[in-house]
């Protein structure tokens, strides 16, 4: 079953163009990573999954219909704000305000719905977080209360975008590691947005390379290559594999690290 289609869809704000004819497939399950320069859309392709951007021509399929607002098969992670909730908002407060569908969930929820939550904070090893005041936490330990709140109401299509922003490499790992062992216990599929590939490798099926309107979509190997990422970036690209790293270079710059902001 396909998780994600896209039938040659073109995104645009006004005269910008942030996709042009992109056709792809998903397979249900399947765990990919999606990168991109700075701009290429990785943020808006997401959106444009949950509904919330109209693609200006082709179509985009999700779990078997049309894209569309409210999606309850669909959970998202979006970007993490560095502001905190105020005092008094605690962990459990936070995830409970994505049940029933969008609704504030706390302190409103049916007992069915805090066994969900209670499901979901054990999923992402949450449960003391959920205690704590949400302004006390780390960066990382948000980022896993978050992913719980994602994962209520039993989605069937995970997009996190971003998750990995601000961790230093240990909770980087730690992330990706949890999401890979929630990917097979759910099932899920899952879309993760990162800004380089090397915190990925060994954990994603495939890759989704966005740039200059294009996409190329397959495994590492196929897509993390000179003409492939040259292509994408408009720019002569020198991909290079050392010590079990890939690093995307051009000019001498690694050009990954250079774009860690915020996507479009």
């Amino acid at each position: 079953m396909t998780a994600v289609r896209f039938e040659r869809v073109g995104i645009a704000f006004g005269s910008r163009s942030i996709l042009s004819g992109v056709s792809l497939d998903i397979a249900d399950g399947e765990f990919v990573g999606v990168l991109g320069p700075n701009g290429a859309g990785k943020t808006t392709l997401m959106r444009a999954i949950l509904g919330l951007v109209r693609p200006t021509e082709g179509a985009i399929a999700v779990l078997g219909g049309p894209a569309r607002r409210g999606n309850p098969g669909v959970g998202y992670l979006p970007q993490m704000h560095r502001s905190a909730p105020g005092a008094g908002f605690s962990g459990w407060d936070l995830v409970a305000s994505s049940a029933g569908g969008g609704r504030w969930g706390w302190p409103g929820t049916s007992a069915a719905e805090r066994r969900d939550i209670e499901r979901a904070l054990d999923l992402t090893d949450a449960r003391d977080l959920a205690r704590r005041p949400v302004g006390e936490l780390s960066g990382g330990q948000r980022q896993r209360l978050l992913l719980a709140q994602a994962l209520v109401g039993r989605p069937r299509l995970l997009l996190l975008d971003e998750p990995l922003i601000s961790l230093d490499p240990s909770r980087q790992r730690s992330t990706v590691e949890l999401v890979r062992r929630l990917r097979h216990e759910q099932p899920v599929t899952v879309l993760f947005s990162a800004h380089e590939i090397n915190p990925l490798l060994g954990a994603i099926d495939r890759v989704l390379y966005l740039g200059n309107g294009a996409a190329a979509l397959g495994t590492v190997d196929e897509v993390i290559t000179s003409p492939v990422l040259s292509r994408l970036y408009a720019a002569d690209i020198d991909v290079v594999r050392l010590g079990g790293r890939i690093f995307v270079m051009a000019g001498g710059h690694d050009i990954e690290r250079a774009e860690h902001r915020h996507d479009a």
